[in-house]
């Protein structure tokens, strides 16, 4: 084995005081860092028409915890379809519900209600009526369609007809304009 031609170097030799300066001079660099900070960054976008902010990605109100606006007396209310998207172009989604009392016998009314996250503490809340179960319809297809949410109503032509048999068939539309729903019905209720 040949011997160094450099004779042997006191910083070659690792001791506690060395361990301890270098932990030492880490510390003050991790402190020192936390101290000085860069400032934030303040880069902002060209104002004009194609700068708008992105909407805020949310999900569809869950409308398993609303009260909804019918009276069902002893029964509760059951949610028998849904569907969610954007009805207002706000870019938030909203949740339409189809309700109706969950009665052990009978044909009991459908209600159709818009579902949307609260802006104070966002949890669901009613905001719109589109149909409400005093009509006596029930829904069948209930879809939702470019904005615009259509449903097949079934309902009864004259209050004599038993609620078991509807006899009347109608298609409804119900579209956001000038800051409510607004529903146009096709021509053509028929008898069924």
């Amino acid at each position: 084995m040949q011997q160094s031609a450099v004779p042997e170097l006191a910083h070659t030799h690792t001791r506690p005081i060395h361990w301890l300066a270098t932990a030492t001079a880490v510390a003050g660099v991790v402190a020192l860092s936390s101290v000085l900070q860069p400032d934030p960054a303040t880069a902002a976008q060209a104002a004009g028409p194609e700068a708008r902010p992105a909407p805020a990605v949310t999900t569809a109100p869950d409308p398993a915890h609303v009260h909804f606006p019918i009276d069902c007396g002893p029964v509760k209310a059951k949610i028998q379809k849904r569907v969610s998207g954007d009805l207002d172009g706000d870019g938030r989604p909203e949740t339409v519900v189809v309700v109706h009392c969950d009665a052990p016998m009978g044909t009991p009314p459908d209600a159709v209600y818009v579902i949307t996250p609260a802006k104070a503490t966002g949890e669901p809340r009613v905001v719109a009526t589109l149909l409400s179960p005093k009509t006596r319809n029930t829904v069948t297809d209930f879809t939702l369609s470019d904005g615009a949410v259509l449903a097949t109503l079934l309902g009864y032509s004259t209050s004599d007809v038993p609620s078991c048999c509807p006899d009347v068939k109608d298609e409804a539309k119900w579209q956001w304009k000038d800051g409510a729903f607004v529903r146009s019905t096709p021509a053509g209720t028929h008898t069924v």
